[in-house]
């Protein structure tokens, strides 16, 4: 490995159980199976979950591999981390139609030669009520309450259901299934990991070791990055869309965002945070090199650059971008209708908000109506918000 790819690694690892080096597992003997668990409750990962798996690369390349389990059995009980209420128990249909997209996902980052993909439904779903007892009588009801997540609730007297304790059990068994060595995961999984330490003992195993990775704040600067609050970059977006969303972070988040999404030295890094502290750069500019970086490694160098170039044609000289999605419309159609159907607005609500924002125009003139009727006319061109284009169809 470079000196970078390894700076890269030690830099996104915020504390290891038992202490663990870097050294040690570039010197390894043989190959260390290493777990990353994900529930697929949404259809979509995003950079938030890309730290980690960048993390994970590193580590093939070293020699090791990379147990990926799909959490179809867990994602329907639900992670209780960081909630402040009990979750949503999905459906089976639900669970098996976001982990389709899971694996397509994780591909563009890990390496298929060094990755086995297992969802623990395969041990789980043949649990007796016999081996769920046994299970839950390897830690206590006093150990579970120490999570934090959980005294907080309790405290507020906000219901705790009982099968959320069931959660942080069943991800340790999935461990002593795997016979994992060591499990990554964020910091704020850290009693998730723990637990498979704790039952990989209580069953007679040596104990993995725990990797944590810091928590990328999303595009607002201020929460984790989230699908649910809207302030995501999805591994799945378009150039277009990747490169403009990493554009908007705060200027603050520079650094960090260099830090645990791109392989750049650390000096470099610390040339970065040392000008923008100085105020001798243009933020905009580092952003740019920024989104280079993510946007190439996710897609390629030209659909990056095709991107920076699509950017600054848009938002720097107006214009409008070179390939826009058709909207279909008839004499007579309400706007809001048909922007709701292609997915431009998530409700009608959105659209009125968008309006009174003056964020909707047609051909340049900001549109003041909340029912605004189209007319039966080919090529004008919608903007919706910054970013979305669509260009009239009759038809």
């Amino acid at each position: 490995m470079t000196n970078e790819l390894i700076e890269a690694l030690r830099r996104s690892v915020a504390e290891a159980i038992p202490e663990l080096s870097i050294e040690t597992l570039i010197r390894a003997e043989k190959p260390l199976k290493i777990k990353f668990g994900a529930d697929p409750s949404a259809p979509d990962l995003h950079l938030g979950h890309a730290v980690v798996l960048k993390v994970l690369r590193r580590l093939q390349d070293m020699g090791h591999t990379v147990q990926f389990l799909v959490g179809d059995y867990t994602a329907m009980i639900g992670d209780p981390t960081g909630k402040s209420e009990t979750r949503p128990i999905l459906t089976r249909e639900q669970v098996a139609h976001n982990a389709v997209t899971y694996q397509t996902q994780v591909m563009k980052i890990l390496r298929a030669d060094r990755t086995e993909i297992v969802f623990n439904s395969q041990w789980l779903d043949g649990l007796s009520s016999r081996d769920l007892i046994q299970l839950a009588a390897k830690y206590t009801v006093a150990r579970m309450m120490e999570r934090d997540d959980f005294q907080k609730r309790f405290s507020a007297n906000v219901a705790i259901s009982i099968h959320e304790f069931l959660y942080p059990l069943l991800q340790g068994y999935d461990s002593v299934i795997l016979k994992s060595d060591v499990e990554i995961g964020g910091t704020d999984q850290k009693f998730n990991l723990l637990m498979g330490r704790h039952l990989q003992r209580e069953s007679g195993m040596a104990q993995q070791s725990v990797l944590m990775t810091p928590i990328l704040e999303g595009l607002d600067g201020v929460h984790k990055m989230s699908k649910s609050l809207g302030n995501h970059v999805a591994i799945l977006d378009a150039p277009d869309a990747m490169y403009g969303k990493l554009l908007s972070i705060p200027d603050e988040l520079i650094p960090r965002y260099y830090s645990l999404l791109t392989e750049v030295s650390n000096a470099e890094i610390e040339a970065i945070t040392a000008q923008l502290r100085a105020g001798t750069v243009n933020p905009k500019s580092l952003k740019e090199a920024m989104a280079m970086h993510i946007v190439g490694d996710f897609h390629s160098v030209a659909e990056a650059e095709s991107a920076r170039d699509e950017f600054n044609r848009i938002f720097s000289r107006g214009e409008v971008p070179t390939d826009i999605p058709a909207l279909r419309v008839a004499e007579g159609d309400r706007l809001s209708d048909l922007l709701v159907n292609v997915g431009a607005v998530t409700s009608k609500k959105e659209f009125v908000r968008l309006v009174q924002q003056g964020a909707v125009s047609m051909d340049g003139h900001a549109i003041t109506d909340s029912f605004f009727v189209m007319a039966a006319v080919d090529g004008a061109v919608i903007r919706v918000g910054k970013r979305r284009f669509y260009k009239t169809v009759v038809g």
